[in-house]
């Protein structure tokens, strides 16, 4: 078995290389979907309890799955996209903050909204 030098399993800014954006960015749109998964069931689930026999719950259920669907695909092909130089340019951290921080507010934030908007809904017309 060959012997692994510490430069081997180094972080890839520590073994002289920049991170690959693609896989990283691949990796936050996968734990931003189990956060948003997570959420999206507590949330709706306390607004089914509270709401009785309103159909406006399911509704939310299907918007919110519909809704964050797209918006991963978007951000997982823009960064498909990247040349194998591109991928590893360091030049490319900001916009991978940006993106990060807008797939996080949406993953955090989309149930959260859309439960409230039909939970005001619900309360408007009944």
């Amino acid at each position: 078995m060959a012997k692994l030098s510490h430069r081997s399993w180094a972080a890839p800014h520590e073994a002289g290389r920049t991170a690959d954006w693609r896989r990283r960015m691949s990796d936050n749109i996968a734990y931003a979907l189990l956060v948003y998964t997570a959420l999206q069931i507590f949330i709706t689930m306390g607004a089914l309890k509270s709401e009785g026999t309103s159909l406006l719950p399911y509704l939310a259920l299907v918007m919110l799955v519909g809704a964050i669907i797209p918006a991963c695909r978007r951000f997982e092909r823009r960064w498909n996209r990247l040349s194998e130089a591109q991928a590893h340019d360091p030049a490319m951290a900001g916009h991978f903050r940006r993106d990060r921080c807008v797939l996080w507010l949406l993953a955090i934030g989309l149930p959260f909204a859309l439960t409230g908007l039909f939970k005001a809904l619900a309360i408007f017309f009944t």
